[in-house]
């Protein structure tokens, strides 16, 4: 039997220890889920801090429900459009979703995916508008509380400078459709939906056939030594 060449037993190495160095999808998904969750429990205690509950914006009602589903619509086709046709700097997003969202969830489940956008959209929204921006508002006023909240909701999702800008975007929309309807209920499913339909085009639809983790194994030709 032919023993292996040393470049073959450096492979094989090398794709066991990638292997065991990449978390799990489980492991990835219940972090995102707890994260992002974790975030109600905080803006409870900063709500109750600075004099804010969340909760106290918050109503059931179908109207304001079916404005959230609403106001998902023209996020979602934003995004779209930004994938399909990246302009300059926002190709650097298309980037991201390609080299390292999609390897990082594919294979995700609905329950899943519908898991982690719920968790965002109720966690992200009740931090964000619920607390952060209501209390700037109280300080500076609706127009520059809504200004300010939208640039920190941007500046903390430090991806890329293009997606800080276009998550500010993204808050001052959510900002303002908080401002109109007055409950977290509207902007918590605009939220989740965006997130659910995004991450359902991205790993499903659109790069269905892309790699899940790939492993790039040591090239034969390379000096094993470089």
């Amino acid at each position: 039997m032919e023993r292996p060449s040393p470049v073959e037993d450096r492979e094989v190495l090398l794709e066991n220890e990638n292997e065991d160095d990449q978390p799990g999808r489980d492991v990835i998904i219940m972090f995102a889920v707890f994260f992002e969750g974790g975030l109600a429990p905080l803006s409870l205690f900063l709500g109750w801090w600075l004099g804010h509950n969340p909760l106290a914006q918050f109503g059931w009602t179908a109207t304001d429900a079916l404005w959230g589903v609403l106001a998902a619509v023209p996020l979602v086709l934003l995004f779209l459009l930004t994938l399909r046709w990246p302009v300059g700097p926002l190709r650097q997003i298309k980037t991201f979703c390609e080299d390292e969202f999609i390897p990082l969830l594919a294979g995700s489940s609905w329950s899943d995916m519908a898991l982690i956008a719920l968790s965002a959209g109720v966690g992200e929204e009740m931090l964000f508008r619920g607390v952060l921006q209501s209390s700037l508002e109280a300080w500076l006023g609706i127009g520059w509380g809504l200004l300010a909240a939208s640039l920190l909701f941007g500046l903390l999702h430090p991806i890329s400078m293009p997606y800080i800008v276009v998550a500010a975007v993204v808050g001052l929309y959510l900002g303002g459709a908080f401002v109109l309807t007055g409950n977290l209920l509207t902007v918590m499913v605009t939220h989740s939906l965006y997130d659910f339909a995004l991450m359902f085009y991205l790993l499903r639809y659109h790069y269905r056939g892309g790699p899940i983790n790939p492993i790039h194994p040591l090239d034969p030709d390379a000096n094993i030594d470089d």
